[in-house]
């Protein structure tokens, strides 16, 4: 993927979610994955696929469980009343 490339995606992803922080991130190495981050944190993988002669981008987001807000503890279920039961 050229930086030329990179760009385009970058200025069409801020535009399409309205967040300036969104940087595409050239690899370090030929060979390793391009990066997509939000200011520092780098939040997944860029991807170019050419078939057909037709070119598209993907984006495969990473979410990691330690990352994740904790989950919300809810009051314990207490069981239904059978209209039923008679007393």
């Amino acid at each position: 993927m050229t930086r030329s490339d990179m760009e385009r995606v970058q200025t069409y992803l801020r535009g399409l979610l309205g967040c300036d922080r969104i940087h595409v991130v050239a690899p370090a190495k030929p060979g390793l994955p391009v990066e997509l981050a939000v200011g520092d944190e780098v939040i997944g993988t860029l991807y170019q696929d050419r078939e057909d002669g037709e070119v598209s981008y993907s984006v495969h987001l990473t979410v990691l469980e330690e990352d994740l807000p904790p989950i919300p503890r809810t009051a314990p279920a207490t069981p239904a009343p059978n209209p039923r039961r008679t007393r």
